[in-house]
């Protein structure tokens, strides 16, 4: 799948250097190895391969903080210097998934224990990447719950100040200071039970403490330079061999903590990861940390077009299961999906001779589905001349079909290569490129790993074409933050049935998620209003209070996810065609952009909505909800004192030119209740000129 060309390789007495042409370089000259672009650097004392960073650059600030004490940036065990370290570092070509970036390979050894530790650097992306790998053993990999605060001595005992290392340590920087103003962001997925998905905590660092999360952002409150930690891992509450927390802030010392694995799971015949790990730079206003971190998320995977964008149509939400999925159904349906400009028609469970536990129709199993040889095959009865019907229908209509798949789970996916060769099978043979992956468990390492070999073996295979739609609403599985080279996030199973959709609890979750998640990973539904409208009587959020093109609009900043029966919809609803049109002609243009949330938080009662942040132009789309409120000063992203050109794309804007007041705000107007507008912006007039 990647083709690496090697520029050089050594041992360390030797020094060496390695280039790029855009602008990324790695060298290691005697003791110190230097790794950076033209946005950032950071430099390490080698330390036998157990590197331990020195000093950090943000080249766009002309910020250099040097580490207050040297001490190894990786630490499992009070060995400090690492042995047998060598050093490598090749240009990794760009492919289908990624760009180009340079990548640094550091490997050492920890008394049995060897370490591999990858850094990567991409062009003009403020941000080093490091991918952790182990192998071989040690005795114990620290991962014990931190010590509660009220069992510690007070502040008079200096030695209770100085904890003992109570988790694995898989990143640090010491910069000192007493004036850093930090955000921890945690998130949840598990999305079947959990509504509230981001949580903010603001401190200032004091004595040793620890938090939970994926994100760290600190900034100096003497001059507003700062950095970030982003960890590349599950949720918080779903990580296996879990310490209790991510962060450790002490002071001027951010540490991130948990590798994932403990050391029952080591190999020594085999590298294992462990999570990853993101050190980043950022200056000024909280647009630039936001866009720091975005820079480098948006290269995990390139977002294609006809790849990766899409508005898809999802049966499963009208909750009749496999009992209505057949060759007939389907077609009937991709005939109204293609009346709707639904690009993409995904047959959910029941499409296969095996039957999962979700059945309807017969309860199946997750565990032992190679004990059916046939397990994926189509259904003989419901498809009698398989899906190649359906798939050609879609063909010739534009609607390309899409699948449902849940890998066999037992025994930490052992099987993963006949599911990787089922997936490879059904691409070959028809066509089908995305799949929804449902019903994972990650108990521990050895289940992560063997599922990232069942990716990879699917992307090698039909280079790099597939995308696989990652379910986030239940179970141990990769949140967020981890798997993101695969392809985009089903975020949430909500359903009129239940009445659990209420379209601003939907778009609240985009919204809040957006700040801190690409809107274009996440899968965001809309539902058949007309349905169930009883179960909602006399509640004013209802679904059925809502126009059809509003709700749609609802998931216009992340990928639009028709969760619903084209079938069960009135003629009425086919109007909404035109409006998912002129969507598709714009939606890549939009997420190319850094979409993140304006206005205030979704309540059903709020002027909100999303920006998209492209230098010079962009997009802005308003939602007025149910409020009486027909003009409001919404804040956005843009320069205070900032002139812009509107040009209305969708919805009930109209044209107009604009200047920003504080706090980027903008006098909206829009003229009924549950109403939106999408803008084209153009920035004609910045301050002072």
């Amino acid at each position: 799948m990647k083709r690496i060309f090697p520029i050089l390789s050594f041992l360390l007495l030797c020094s060496a250097s390695a280039f790029s042409q855009d602008g990324c370089y790695s060298r290691l000259q005697n003791d110190t190895l230097t790794i950076g672009n033209t946005r950032i650097e950071r430099r390490f004392v080698w330390n036998g391969g157990n590197l331990m960073t020195c000093s950090l650059t943000d080249f766009s600030s002309g910020q250099v903080w040097t580490s207050r004490s040297l001490t190894p940036d990786f630490k499992v065990s009070n060995d400090a210097r690492g042995v047998s370290g060598t050093y490598s570092s090749v240009q990794v070509a760009e492919t289908e998934i990624h760009p180009a970036y340079l990548k640094t390979t550091v490997e050492f050894s920890l008394g049995d224990l060897s370490v591999r530790r990858v850094y990567r650097v991409y062009a003009d992306t403020p941000a080093i990447a490091c991918d952790t790998y182990l192998k071989g053993s040690i005795e114990r990999l620290p991962g014990g719950k931190a010590t509660n605060f009220a069992d510690r001595k007070n502040i008079e005992s200096t030695e209770d100040m100085h904890a003992q290392l109570a988790a694995t340590v898989l990143d640090q920087f010491n910069p000192g200071g007493f004036h850093w103003r930090t955000r921890i962001v945690e998130f949840q997925d598990v999305t079947d039970w959990n509504n509230n998905l981001v949580f903010e905590t603001d401190i200032i660092p004091y004595r040793k403490n620890n938090y939970r999360g994926n994100l760290l952002f600190a900034h100096n409150a003497e001059n507003g330079n700062g950095f970030f930690f982003l960890k590349e891992a599950p949720c918080s509450n779903v990580q296996p061999a879990y310490s209790g927390y991510d962060f450790t802030t002490e002071f001027g010392h951010f540490t991130v903590t948990g590798l994932g694995m403990t050391e029952k799971e080591l190999c020594k015949d085999q590298w294992l990861k462990a999570y990853g790990c993101v050190l980043g730079v950022w200056s000024g206003s909280e647009l630039n940390r936001l866009t720091a971190l975005r820079s480098y998320q948006k290269n995990v995977r390139k977002l294609l077009p006809g790849r990766d964008e899409m508005v898809m149509m999802n049966t499963w939400g009208d909750r009749s299961q496999d009992t209505k999925v057949n060759e007939q159904f389907c077609l009937a349906e991709v005939r109204k999906a293609a009346r709707l400009g639904i690009t993409h028609f995904q047959i959910d469970d029941g499409w296969q001779v095996g039957k999962s536990p979700n059945s309807a129709l017969a309860k199946g199993s997750f565990k032992n589905i190679w004990d059916n040889p046939d397990y994926w095959t189509p259904d003989p009865v419901k498809y009698p001349r398989g899906l190649r019907p359906i798939v050609e229908l879609g063909r010739e209509l534009g609607v390309e079909i899409c699948l449902w798949f849940n890998p066999s789970v037992q025994h930490d996916y052992a099987d993963w290569e006949k599911d990787a060769q089922a997936l490879v099978d059904l691409y070959d043979e028809y066509g089908i490129r995305t799949f929804k992956i449902d019903g994972l468990a990650i108990p521990g390492k050895q289940a992560e790993t063997n599922l990232r070999r069942l990716f990879d073996r699917v992307l090698e295979k039909t280079g790099d074409k597939v995308v696989f739609n990652l379910d986030a609403t239940a179970g141990r599985r990769g949140g967020y933050h981890m798997f993101n080279e695969y392809g985009n996030i089903f975020l949430e199973n909500r359903y009129t049935d239940w009445q659990n959709y209420y379209p601003y609890w939907t778009l609240r979750n985009l919204w809040m998620l957006s700040k801190y998640v690409p809107a274009e990973k996440l899968q965001i539904e809309f539902l058949n209003k007309w349905r169930n409208t009883e179960k909602y009587a006399g509640d004013p959020f209802a679904p059925a209070n809502y126009n059809f093109e509003y709700l749609f609009a609802t998931t216009m900043a992340g990928q639009p996810l028709a969760w619903m029966e084209a079938s069960g919809l009135p003629d009425e609803a086919l109007g909404v065609g035109s409006q998912i049109e002129r969507y598709k002609q714009v939606q890549h243009d939009f997420h190319s952009g850094v979409v993140l949330p304006v206005g205030d938080e979704p309540s059903g009662r709020s002027w909100t909505g999303f920006q998209s942040v492209g230098g010079g132009r962009g997009y802005l789309l308003f939602f007025r909800e149910q409020t009486p409120i027909r003009k409001a000063f919404v804040e956005t992203w843009l320069p205070e004192k900032t002139k812009v050109r509107l040009t209305p794309v969708l919805g009930s804007g109209k044209a107009a030119v604009k200047t920003t007041g504080r706090r980027g705000t903008l006098e909206v107007e829009l003229p009924s209740p549950n109403d939106y507008a999408l803008y084209r912006y153009e920035i004609i007039g910045k301050p002072g000129n």
